[in-house]
């Protein structure tokens, strides 16, 4: 791909060597809501196994990086030997304050979805891509521009991902849960820290009935020695793992939740309200003053637990899809 002048002045091109530094002030100053790390960024980016660096269009005026737009397709699979060939994804995208209102937005954003279809995707989504994604998707509200881009490219909603926060300052377990807590466990239920070997089983369970990524986060977490401490499984009175809750998962976040799941055949019968609190009762003891996460749909099952629980909404993201012919 040839670099191309803006009228901005800005030549876009792909990443290079030296980029990293001058892009990570860049995002700062442009999206302050959202500011990342050089640590972060390496590890999100510049170390994932599918990252590209044609495929970082960076847009630069002289030496200051003013914008950019990162797209990326598999180049590994995320299980088995899907390699999703039809399948593309815009993790992000910024331009500087000093650069916009003249096409450079636009002119990253078609730059990145050029080099998507030219490596046969035709199906882009904003901005859901695991196992690395920044954020779920677009939060509107604090990116109005960005979100009427989004939409002039042909961008439109698949779902909406909620973003809940709960104070854990004075928490204790209600009493009605320790009760069914007690219940369970007289009728054969074993709530409990898994042990090393228990993993194998945990990761399966993961990876089968619910999502990949989660599978590759807790084997991520574990590896990189976070205690097992901060995941909670219970297992039915025939001795089946039925479900699990932790918090801790990602980057060591010990104040982030999840991933949590319950067997769908097993759901009503309150065990995931217990494992939810069992695991704020931990991360309480840890220490933590919240409980957070990014992802659930709000209207869910889970969204509505979470509620139940204490939980409100702090943002809304739109993950959002384009899709195009060959």
């Amino acid at each position: 791909m040839t670099d191309r002048t803006t009228p901005s002045r800005a030549v876009i091109r792909g990443f290079r060597t030296g980029d990293g530094p001058r892009l990570v002030e860049a995002w700062r100053r442009s999206a302050p809501a959202d500011p990342i790390t050089p640590d972060r960024f390496r590890s999100l980016v510049l170390l994932d196994a599918n990252f590209d660096p044609e495929g970082l269009r960076v847009a630069v005026d002289g030496d200051r990086v003013v914008g950019a737009a990162y797209a990326v397709r598999r180049l590994t699979p995320l299980s088995g030997t899907d390699l999703e060939p039809e399948q593309g994804w815009i993790p992000f995208f910024f331009t500087d304050p000093a650069a916009r209102g003249r096409g450079l937005g636009r002119q990253l954003l078609t730059e990145a979805l050029d080099w998507l279809h030219g490596h046969g995707r035709t199906r882009v989504d904003f901005a859901s891509y695991t196992p690395h994604y920044v954020l779920p998707g677009l939060d509107a509200e604090a990116y109005p521009e960005a979100a009427g881009l989004l939409e002039s490219l042909g961008f439109r909603t698949l779902y909406e991902a909620a973003a809940m926060d709960r104070g854990l300052v004075g928490y204790s377990v209600p009493a009605e849960v320790v009760l069914h807590r007690d219940e369970l466990t007289a009728a054969g239920h074993r709530f409990g820290t898994p042990s090393d070997d228990e993993l194998v089983e945990l990761i399966a369970l993961a990876g089968t009935r619910f999502s990949p990524d989660w599978a590759r986060a807790i084997r991520e977490c574990a590896a990189a020695g976070t205690p097992l401490d901060r995941i909670v499984v219970v297992r039915d009175p025939s001795g089946r793992l039925a479900g699990w809750a932790m918090h801790g998962a990602y980057g060591r976040a010990d104040e982030r939740f999840g991933p949590f799941g319950v067997l769908e055949e097993m759901r009503g019968t309150g065990l995931g309200k217990v494992l939810l609190h069992l695991v704020l009762e931990r991360m309480r003891a840890h220490g933590a003053h919240s409980a957070w996460f990014l992802w659930t749909g709000e209207h869910s099952p889970a969204g509505r637990l979470y509620r139940k629980t204490g939980f409100t909404t702090t943002r809304v993201f739109r993950v959002l899809r384009r899709e195009a012919a060959r």
